[in-house]
């Protein structure tokens, strides 16, 4: 069980299945650093780790435990690209910016396979491409403009037919869907707990049950207060995404924390694990209220949709998402559904994420729209490259002062209608 989270949340395959993890001690004094951290997600560690690694001072401060919040509950998947398809990130920012945006964000699943393997992360990762199926004509049509877009671009997508995707996933839902080679999956908190431990070992200090209470920016740098310690630094990175709450309270508010809840069977029999998903590609299919789906190592079938703020609603999602898997698999019979969890996204109006400063010495990356896992991995390093130096121009990311959500407050009850409406544009396929 996740620990400190309300029971419909908590109940998560990769927490009952993570290996061991270190014990990180709470800050307690005062320490001076040249990099200070807030949030030990994939996004603060792989910043940690490629500052680390090249011998800059680092601290990471959590406020519970590494991987606690999205980077340890999510779906697994590393997913390239950005929610845009690259026609429309290069007109909003231009050939030269778009494509570095494009070559980062496509390229985040290699990356962090390649940290995988540098550092010997056991996380079940395998790397046999991503599955967009299309549940209509329309996202048929969207998914082919989507191929050519990326062909424009020297990336290679392969479209598959009904019988293709059918044969792929296990499932005759679908009316095609498309490929992408560069796609992967892992176990998320695995990960996680791989970059705290390579971080470390690089010589960042990580701090858990160490909350940053305030914030204070000198004319000599950045001071963080937590309850029984502060941290001197010269730069600060706050990488507190979905979580992100009084520390940086602008920051809370240009973004749209979002239930993301997901259920996973037993261990299914040899048989039908041949039957679903053999090639273990992970999918999200091209519903706006979407579904996604992949298989672990062990062969549970994991699927993931959107939850609600209410935890009676997110029960009957979770208990929705079980029957959606039946329809779609019958394979699975009466495979009883053993876990089911939860937590919470970051969601942001334009769909990109934002790298945004909070000041002269402080930089946030957040934002990433259910890609995080990926996503996070790069920011990490363009948060590393800032924090040692790089000029804003030089970053494969744009540098975007923070906007705020306007009517921010009203941010649940327009997304519980958002949700009533997609849902109906996806049974009336408009």
């Amino acid at each position: 069980m996740i620990p400190h989270e309300t029971p419909v949340l908590a109940n998560s395959l990769w927490t009952a299945t993570a290996a061991p993890a270190p014990r990180y001690p709470a800050l307690d004094g005062r320490i001076e650093t040249q990099v200070v951290i807030i949030g030990a997600g994939v996004t603060g560690l792989s910043a940690a780790l490629h500052l680390a690694e090249r011998g800059v001072s680092v601290v990471v401060l959590e406020a519970a435990t590494p991987g606690w919040g999205a980077s340890g509950r999510n779906g697994g998947q590393l997913n390239p690209g950005l929610k845009h398809d690259p026609s429309a990130v290069i007109a909003r920012f231009g050939a030269d910016l778009g494509g570095r945006m494009l070559r980062l964000s496509g390229g985040a699943p290699g990356l962090a396979m390649d940290l995988v393997a540098r550092h010997a992360i056991g996380c079940d990762a395998v790397a046999p491409g991503w599955i967009q199926p299309a549940h209509d004509a329309a996202s048929l049509r969207a998914l082919e403009a989507r191929a050519r877009d990326w062909a424009a671009q020297g990336v290679e997508l392969s479209l598959l037919s009904r019988a293709e995707v059918a044969a792929k996933i296990g499932t005759e839902v679908y009316t095609g869907g498309l490929l992408d080679p560069r796609g992967a999956n892992l176990h998320p908190l695995n990960y996680t707990l791989g970059l705290a431990r390579a971080a470390a070992a690089a010589g960042a200090q990580i701090f858990a049950q160490t909350p940053a209470n305030a914030m204070e920016t000198t004319m000599a740098g950045v001071r963080i207060k937590t309850p029984r310690g502060l941290v001197s630094a010269a730069r600060a990175l706050i990488c507190t995404n979905a979580e992100s709450g009084p520390l940086a309270p602008a920051l809370a508010r240009s973004l749209v924390p979002v239930r993301s809840v997901q259920v996973a069977t037993a261990p299914l029999p040899e048989a039908v694990r041949a039957a679903i998903l053999p090639g273990r590609q992970a999918a999200s299919d091209s519903r706006r209220v979407m579904v996604y789906y992949k298989m672990d190592g062990a062969g549970r079938f994991v699927i993931g949709g959107r939850g609600d703020y209410s935890d009676a609603t997110t029960a009957k999602l979770q208990a929705n998402l079980r029957r959606v898997a039946r329809q779609m698999f019958p394979q699975l019979g009466d495979t009883p559904f053993e876990h089911a969890w939860g937590g919470h996204v970051a969601m942001t109006a334009d769909h990109y994420p934002h790298l945004a400063p909070l000041g002269p010495r402080v930089m946030s990356a957040t934002g990433y729209n259910g890609r995080g896992l990926a996503l996070g991995t790069a920011m990490g390093r363009v948060l590393a490259d800032w924090a040692s130096g790089v000029p804003e121009a030089g970053l494969d990311f744009p540098v975007l002062p923070l906007r705020e959500i306007p009517f921010h407050a009203l941010r649940k009850p327009a997304v519980r209608a958002a949700v009533v409406l997609f849902r109906l544009r996806d049974a009336l396929g408009i």
